[in-house]
């Protein structure tokens, strides 16, 4: 997947020879250029070095000439370095690309080559209640479930993540008949004891009530794993709050924590994966008694 990563992650040259650009065309080769402007009819103008590209607004992502696509995703590329075909090169020397045609090489290259529970490095592009929109590779977009974020239970993928972002993630599935990638991260973000094996009984942490229920709120220590303290009616979901580990019990997956009091909203901490390419095959976040998630690719 190395000629196909994303586009944030991918070098920008600092140009392109007239030359380099027709065999480009010739060989159907992907480049990469930065896009300069966006112009009053939505066509990307980018820097190719020798000359200026054009990137038409129907080919400036998959997607657009049907409406799947909204206008704001061609605006967003504006000082950003895309991927691009060269698809024609006109005889008074205009360079047309489409930024189109490399996200379809990008993503047939993944539905063919790739398998669920690969793992790929991906750029967060956006975020809603219901996942986060990766680029994985050359602007092919998948799609990353709030559900499979992580073990806490969240709102909003903005909660955890943030556009331009970049992560790790494994295939979930492949829709090959409607060229659909679904994600997931929980799996890379540690066990119930990788996790709770940075903390102790006796410590005070921070932490973000992530759910309240009849029997308590839970309290996230880090994306994959949350205790249970003690609500007095005050708190609210999303509250920041420094909690007091009262005991940690391997045996049933519990930790037991009161809350002291709330605090600032905390800096997010880099997201620790303690898996970051390769393949998995299965996953059980808990033990041999309480399995809690168990994932087969």
């Amino acid at each position: 997947m190395k000629d196909y990563l994303p586009e944030s992650m991918r070098r920008c040259p600092p140009g392109y020879a007239r030359g380099e650009l027709e065999r480009a065309m010739e060989e159907g080769t992907i480049l990469t250029a930065r896009a300069v402007r966006c112009d009053e009819t939505h066509d990307l103008i980018v820097d190719l070095g020798c000359a200026e590209g054009r990137i038409p607004r129907l080919e400036a992502a998959e997607g657009v000439a049907d409406g799947r696509t909204r206008e704001i995703a061609i605006l967003r590329c504006v000082g950003r370095p895309v991927c691009a075909c060269v698809t024609e090169i006109t005889p008074e020397g205009e360079i047309v690309l489409s930024r189109r045609k490399a996200q379809q090489l990008a993503m047939d290259h993944l539905l063919r080559e790739a398998a669920p529970g690969d793992i790929l490095p991906a750029v967060v592009t956006g975020c809603t209640a219901f996942g986060a929109f990766c680029d994985v590779g050359c602007g092919a977009a998948a799609l990353l479930g709030t559900q499979q974020l992580c073990i806490s239970r969240l709102r909003h993928a903005g909660e955890m993540l943030t556009p331009g972002q970049r992560i790790y993630a494994a295939i979930r599935t492949l829709d090959r008949v409607q060229r659909r990638v679904f994600l997931t991260q929980r799996e890379l973000l540690g066990t119930w004891a990788e996790n709770a094996a940075r903390f102790c009984a006796g410590q005070t942490v921070t932490g973000v009530v992530r759910s309240l229920t009849d029997y308590g709120a839970f309290i996230e220590l880090t994306p994959n794993l949350s205790g249970l303290a003690e609500d007095n009616g005050t708190l609210r979901v999303g509250d920041h709050v420094a909690v007091y580990i009262r005991a940690i019990v391997p045996e049933t997956l519990k930790i037991k924590l009161s809350v002291l009091h709330r605090v600032e909203p905390q800096p997010r901490e880099p997201l620790r994966y303690f898996q970051t390419e390769g393949h998995i095959r299965q996953w059980r976040y808990g033990n041999e008694h309480f399995a809690k998630c168990y994932t087969i690719f």
